[in-house]
């Protein structure tokens, strides 16, 4: 029935997608491969940054599962008022900007930060963020939630009557149910935020730098934007894909099966719980690791808003266009690949995973530089780019969605002569609406907040929100950046609300 369905959809729309996306991952790595210094090999400096990548993106995995471990289990094991918005605030770390992130972790531990006044008010000496202890601490912040989320769903999954029974038997819940679904979660949970911090550039741009700090990302942007060394910046660009490769298959190999088997979807009730203030302890820890820097985004961002230079605000009008134009073509190369279908549909959808944008914004750079100046195409490149990178979570939503549309409806639609552009207006579009809406907000808050690829293209002219901000903490206007910051994360949360609510609002059928 399903391939039935699927012949009443063009096949080029979903063709042209998978092209787009195979020039834009595999493409540009030829072009970085293909430039490539092999000769001339890696500098100590190189080796230096290939170990501090991998180290920092190490503990920091190791450290945000470790942590999430305690939070994750406390809030399976307790309901209180209060615990559905805490758990859907777990997500906003995903979707808001790194650089926002980072000037709240400044005004709570940088060198004007809460921390440092109250350790002066002790007689201590002052703690500094930059350098191996601030990345670490940065990507602690963005992904100790989503492992809260991965492990959570983890203990959600054990069925109800598994614990009724170990507790109507005297069995320990933990050597029995909590440490075999550990070991299958926590291996696959660790892997991926060990990807996701191989590749987060802005982290390291911000609180790294310096010979002992360098990550192989901003060693990239260092030999292109400042020594415009491009066989170095090419190599140390297949380097970086190779890391990412090599990571993602990790993750893939050890993905976990559910071996719990199912249950009645009954509410988990536990028997075997001591120390209940130990749980809100902990989950009161994780609210306050997390809320407090957010909280001081507004607080300081306020007064600065005033205080923003003039091109901030074209700046913003330059970010919101490039979301809008990143979210569009997101969705319609999700839409089309989703409609294609197929093996070939899946991996084509997974290959930006092993992207870092920064490898794929470096072949850009090199393609496009014999023939054009890179700032001429800084913001069509951008969007490209990012509309690429968040395909994978945006064709997530949309692909089952669209497959259920196909098996249900696809006989009828072929029967009654619907086809094409008719068959994906009145049928598809309408019920996938809700998935659909949710991807737009997620690829243009992704947008909105990047500051990977525009960084190598963008002059002073095409610079977005994101760099503008950034070029304001690098001169010191401190205040000026907080109210950037604060409009940089106002704008990502709007932007996401608008387009997810679009897709919840009622549709004539």
């Amino acid at each position: 029935m399903a391939q039935r369905a699927f012949t009443i959809s063009p096949r080029w729309p979903g063709a042209l997608s998978g092209a787009l996306v195979l020039v834009l991952t595999l493409g540009t790595l030829a072009a970085v491969a293909l430039r490539a210094d092999w000769a001339s090999g890696l500098s100590p400096a190189d080796w230096a940054a290939i170990r501090f990548t991998v180290t920092q993106a190490f503990v920091s995995a190791f450290i945000s599962v470790t942590c999430a471990i305690p939070v994750a289990r406390a809030l399976a094991r307790r309901r209180f008022r209060g615990r559905q918005a805490l758990i859907t605030l777990l997500g906003a770390p995903f979707l808001l900007p790194v650089i926002v992130a980072i000037v709240g972790l400044l005004a709570v531990f940088g060198r004007g930060g809460i921390v440092n006044v109250f350790l002066g008010g002790l007689g201590f000496e002052s703690i500094s963020i930059y350098g191996f202890h601030g990345v670490v601490l940065a990507h602690v912040f963005f992904n100790l939630p989503l492992a809260v989320r991965f492990i959570l769903q983890g203990w959600l999954a054990i069925p109800a009557e598994r614990f009724r029974l170990a507790a109507s038997l005297g069995a320990p819940v933990g050597r029995l149910l909590e440490i075999p679904m550990l070991r299958a979660v926590v291996p696959s949970t660790f892997l991926v935020i060990f990807l996701i911090c191989l590749t987060s550039f802005a982290v390291a741009l911000t609180l790294g730098g310096g010979p002992k700090s360098t990550t192989v990302e901003l060693a990239i942007y260092q030999a292109l934007r400042f020594d415009f060394d491009l066989g170095r910046a090419a190599l140390l660009a297949c380097i970086q894909f190779g890391l990412c490769v090599v990571a993602a298959v990790f993750a893939w190999r050890v993905t976990g099966t559910d071996a719990m088997g199912a249950g009645f979807d009954r509410v988990v009730a536990r028997w075997d719980v001591k120390r209940p203030w130990l749980d809100y302890v902990v989950i009161g820890a994780a609210a306050l690791f997390l809320l407090i820097p957010l909280g001081m985004v507004v607080l300081r961002g306020l007064p600065g808003l005033l205080l923003m230079p003039g091109t901030v605000w074209i700046a913003a009008l330059r970010s919101i266009l490039v979301a809008i134009g990143s979210a569009t073509l997101c969705c319609a190369m999700s839409v089309a690949l989703g409609l294609w279908g197929g093996r070939a549909v899946a991996v084509i959808g997974v290959l930006p995973l092993a992207a870092s944008g920064l490898v794929v914004g470096t072949g850009a750079f090199l393609i496009v530089y014999p023939f054009v100046s890179p700032s001429d195409v800084a913001l069509i490149v951008t969007m490209l780019v990012n509309a690429t990178l968040a395909l994978p979570f945006v064709l997530r939503a949309i692909g089952p969605a669209i497959a259920a549309v196909q098996e249900d409806f696809g006989r009828l639609g072929a029967s009654v002569g619907l086809s094409g552009w008719s068959w994906l207006r009145i049928v598809v579009l309408p019920r996938i609406r809700r998935p659909l809406g949710f991807g737009a907000g997620l690829s243009a808050a992704l947008s909105m907040g990047d500051l990977g690829v525009i960084t190598l293209f963008a002059g002073k002219s095409e610079e977005t929100l994101p760099l503008a901000m950034y070029r304001l903490m690098g001169a010191y206007r401190v205040d000026a950046a907080a109210g950037a910051a604060l409009l940089l994360l106002a704008l990502s949360l709007l932007i996401f609300w608008i387009c997810d609510q679009g897709g919840r609002s009622d549709v004539d059928l």
